[in-house]
């Protein structure tokens, strides 16, 4: 597992950073989004949200200048998009949690995706290839299929990090398939840079300089090969291992922000509370 938290926006001029300071707090607890209702005669009910937030709320004692100064643009909505581009935005903010095993949303790792297409978990990356709710068919066998980030166009990297990526194990019953899994770099305007790829349902790659993204892909490597997608893992400086439920990478913005000047300057005291948002942050 990454050993640091990671924070920034993805593709923004500053990216990802690396805050290898430990936090004093660190609270990760599911919001659940359950109501519950009690009736005069006790009987309980509860009403759930079908989409639940994930939230962080996260505190430093003496951060060192160049990490407060960096969490303190992303507070104030002060990055600016990469690239050419002189307009500052309210760009969406990845978090890489040190605590997250597998960085597939909850629903990808369990191998179910929803119906529309907004809620795909999956997409044809090249070939054809049928995809339902579960499972896939590969038409021909070069045909690869890819896994989807909701808001980015893939997880969040930095140079340097190391990424490992295991297939689903079902895979491996492919009869007569050359099973491939790879990962395919992404700059931060989302355009393919490179790619590393090992036969066999698992691979872990060094992020390239330049990339801002990373897409994990599966190969099947055999016509009419039907494939199980659940158990899938991508894991961030650490080793994948299927079966780890999934922690996601959600887009987040901060809705609480403090730094106080520490006893000792330059340090800052700082803390930060986020909420998982949909992609467009206003």
């Amino acid at each position: 597992m990454p050993g640091n938290l990671w924070i920034g926006a993805p593709d923004s001029e500053s990216g990802l950073r690396e805050i290898t300071q430990a936090a004093r707090s660190w609270d990760r607890s599911a919001d659940l989004g359950v109501t519950e209702f009690r009736s005069l005669d006790g009987v309980v009910t509860l009403d759930r949200n079908r989409f639940t937030p994930r939230r962080l709320k996260l505190s430093w004692d003496w951060l060192e200048p160049e990490d407060a100064r960096h969490l303190d643009m992303l507070a104030r909505r002060l990055v600016r998009r990469g690239g050419w581009s002189n307009a500052r935005e309210s760009l969406p903010i990845a978090v890489i949690d040190p605590a997250a095993g597998n960085v597939l949303g909850g629903l990808q790792a369990a191998g179910e995706c929803g119906s529309s297409e907004a809620e795909q978990a999956w997409f044809v990356v090249s070939g054809e290839v049928k995809v339902n709710e579960i499972s896939a068919t590969f038409k021909t066998p070069d045909s690869a299929l890819g896994w989807r980030h909701g808001t980015w166009p893939g997880w969040p990297v930095a140079p340097g990090m190391t990424i490992s990526w295991a297939l689903p194990p079902y895979w491996r019953h492919i009869v007569g398939g050359a099973t491939v899994a790879r990962l395919d770099w992404k700059r931060y305007d989302g355009t393919s840079l490179a790619s590393t790829q090992a036969e066999g349902l698992s691979v872990t790659g060094t992020v390239p300089p330049g990339a801002s993204y990373v897409t994990p892909v599966g190969v099947a490597g055999a016509a009419g090969a039907w494939v199980g997608m659940k158990d899938a893992c991508l894991t961030v400086n650490g080793t994948a291992v299927t079966g780890t439920p999934g922690d996601g990478c959600p887009a987040m913005a901060v809705t609480g922000y403090t730094d106080t000047p520490a006893v000792r300057l330059p340090y800052r005291n700082v803390s930060l509370d986020l909420v998982e948002v949909n992609g467009a942050v206003r």
